[in-house]
């Protein structure tokens, strides 16, 4: 806001010029706010990562931005699926594609991106359930009117990796413009078998029906398949066994994640008013998702150094998520004050059907089987020689280790009301309904669970402005996660009687637009986690076990010149794990100290750029019992750009340019990723 009451200029202007990328979250159009609210009169800390740079950096996955950003990290996703760390918080589930939930655990392309999204802290109020430590928003590119222009971009990397992407736009008179984006990859890394594909196409169309009234709708195939690593286990002193980060702990032609999706998005924006404005979402995405591997279980360095115990699984989803969503922006000025009041409502539709087989090995006639630790490991295909000097065979189909079928309806409704009650001083208040409803049908054991749970989850910010360019903000919200969990695969047992975990953030923070392209910003907060669980000693009453993250984090990003562009993150992150007793004085996982991250481009001539960005993480614990960690590790980044003519630029990204031997993230104790080492990407890019 500079104030409620400069959002009425946004109003009255055409709905296609509203938006002011790096001002805006993308306000005239689907956005993670809903509202078109300036960055300095958001309570709450965030980032976003534009085209441009997603272009110039290089960046080909969700984790290469979550390195450079403050108070996120990323988590190993068993190999096959984007994990992020928001504030400490594991979430495979709080993604959003134009503000719209997809949920569905895979690794999302960037090729369609307008801009990604994070926003940091419980985010319940605009998201519902989840987003417990924030969420991540891709906001993909729109049909543009009036305007004919394409652009394509191929690459290769020096693992082997490479690709094309492209866009085209066509603009169809006045009332009508088409766009298409696609892209195509062969995958390889540093990995032995590690390779994969993967394919996506996003058309879209713009309709203008009118100086008031706007649709855009979409539709994206996506088409993934990928081989499944996760990593490497952990020696007697709790770090991983560099001396095994050469080997893959799984099978060449078992390992294997895939997924085909189909999603469409309708998008309805109307100005009923210069004061009131509207819009209507339909969301529909049809996932099909499978993954089986192969993974060290078990290892232990100290007495059987040369063998490891391998477990395993196959996993598939089928998913299909129906989202309607509606709200209305009124601006009016009573009480001596101006109002942005939003007012909305959603409705969510999910069925989804899953089932996970477990391995069964021949040798064991179990789960589990033990095999002498070489490179490669000698399992092909399922069947491999154990430690025993046996052949030992799996079977996917013996061991059945669950089987739903789930039916999910979530009914929302929220109002805010973004308040100006002087030319200095700002109040955001507002809260959300949830009714969230879960029908879980036990295959096996033909029984079917139903639960029921009711959240209204509060907001509540006020932002100083001492001059227009700078504010100061203090923020409270809440979010919860019902106990069926992120994926709702069941609420068997005691967990359908439970209580949502309920998350709530305290923040204070300092924006600073240092100059119209430069800005900094900084906070501090407080995340508690409030659990009901049953009691041990006594099964009717509950135990409510409260856990709590703090920390701060600054972020300095823009042009310090025309030449010379920085992007500068460092956080600061402290927590203990909480039980029935109190703290136990365990830090939780996957919670680096320190991160720090600097990006620094300069354009040496008009046409000549470099750029060089260094990434430092802390050491963070593996597991919950702090027996197995992640050393810390500082990686350096480099590139080349340079625009051989007004329509063709050539780059080159160098990563890790020292080949530093580094962990990034984990799964579990003995599931620590092998960084990768130095690799070079060459790519060209080509407007016509």
């Amino acid at each position: 806001m500079a104030g409620a009451a400069n959002a009425q200029e946004d109003q009255e202007t055409p709905l296609e010029e509203t938006i002011v990328l790096g001002s805006y979250l993308q306000s005239s159009q689907v956005n993670a706010l809903r509202s078109p609210t300036p960055i300095l009169d958001v309570p709450q800390s965030l980032s976003i990562v534009t085209s441009e740079e997603i272009l110039k950096r290089g960046f080909t996955s969700v984790s290469d931005i979550i390195e450079y950003l403050p108070g996120v990290s990323m988590s190993q996703g068993e190999g096959h699926r984007d994990a992020v760390v928001f504030r400490g918080v594991r979430s495979t589930a709080d993604f959003f594609i134009d503000g719209v939930r997809d949920d569905v655990q895979y690794y999302r392309p960037l090729y369609n991106l307008d801009q990604l999204e994070v926003l940091r802290g419980p985010n319940a109020l605009l998201f519902g359930r989840g987003g417990t430590g924030g969420i991540l928003n891709r906001v993909t590119k729109k049909a543009e009117m009036g305007s004919d222009f394409s652009q394509v971009t191929g690459f290769a990397d020096s693992f082997g990796g490479a690709g094309l992407q492209g866009d085209l736009n066509i603009g169809m008179g006045d009332t009508m413009a088409f766009r298409l984006n696609a892209m195509a990859e062969g995958l390889d890394n540093h990995r032995d078998h590690f390779d994969g594909e993967r394919f996506g196409i996003n058309p879209t169309v713009r309709i203008v029906m009118g100086p008031d009234s706007r649709f855009d709708v979409s539709y994206e195939y996506v088409d993934h398949e990928r081989f499944i690593d996760r990593g490497i286990p952990t020696g007697s002193n709790g770090d991983p066994v560099e001396r095994l980060d050469r080997v893959v702990f799984g099978d060449p032609d078992v390992n294997l994640t895939t997924l085909k999706a189909h999603i469409f998005i309708g998008n309805l924006e109307h100005r009923f008013s210069d004061t009131l404005k509207g819009k209507v979402t339909a969301f529909y995405g049809d996932y099909d998702k499978g993954y089986q591997n192969f993974y060290a279980a078990s290892y232990n360095e100290a007495v059987s150094p040369d063998l490891v115990t391998l477990d395993g699984y196959v996993d598939t989803t089928q998913r299909e998520n129906l989202i309607l969503s509606g709200n209305l922006i009124k601006e009016a000025a009573f009480a001596g004050m101006s109002h942005r009041f939003l007012v909305g409502a959603e409705f969510v539709e999910t069925s989804s059907d899953q089932d996970r087989w477990n391995t069964f090995w021949s040798g064991t006639s179990d789960d589990r089987e033990t095999f002498s630790i070489s490179r490669p490991m000698g399992i092909v295909g399922g069947v491999g020689i154990n430690a025993l000097g046996a052949q030992t065979v799996n079977d996917f189909t013996a061991d059945l280790n669950d089987e739903t079928r789930v039916e999910i309806e979530v009914s929302s409704f929220y109002l805010q009301d973004e308040m100006a009650i002087t030319d200095y001083l700002d109040v955001v208040l507002g809260a959300r309904f949830d009714q969230f409803e879960i029908d879980v049908f036990n295959v096996p054991a033909n029984d079917t669970r139903t639960k029921r749970d009711e959240e209204i989850s509060p907001r509540l910010g006020v932002v100083y402005k001492p001059v227009e360019s700078m504010s100061l903000y203090v923020s409270y919200s809440e979010s919860f996660l019902p106990r069926s969990g992120e994926q709702f695969a069941n609420i068997n047992g005691s967990k359908g009687q439970l209580d949502a975990d309920t998350f709530s953030n305290s923040e204070v923070g300092f924006k600073w637009d240092l100059s119209p392209g430069l800005s900094f910003t900084a906070a501090a907060f407080e995340i508690e986690q409030e659990s009901p669980q049953v009691a041990d000693d006594d099964p009717s009453t509950l135990d409510v076990i409260e856990s709590q993250i703090d920390g701060f984090e600054v972020q300095l990003q823009g042009q310090m010149n025309e030449a010379w562009y920085v992007s500068a993150a460092y956080s600061y992150l402290d927590g203990e794990q909480s039980d029935r007793l109190g703290g136990t004085g365990l830090r939780p996982r996957e919670l680096p100290e320190n991160m720090f991250s600097v990006w620094s481009f300069v354009e040496v001539t008009p046409s000549l750029g470099v750029g060089i960005g260094l990434t430092y993480q802390d050491e963070s614990y593996i597991n919950n019992s702090n027996t197995a960690r992640l050393p810390s590790f500082t990686r350096v980044d480099a590139a080349l750009y340079y625009e051989w003519s007004n329509d063709l630029r050539i780059q080159l990204n160098l990563e890790n340019v020292g080949d530093t031997g580094y962990f990034p993230s984990s799964h579990s104790t003995h599931q620590a990723t092998v960084g990768a080492p130095f690799n070079a990407r060459l790519a060209i890019t080509k407007d016509f």
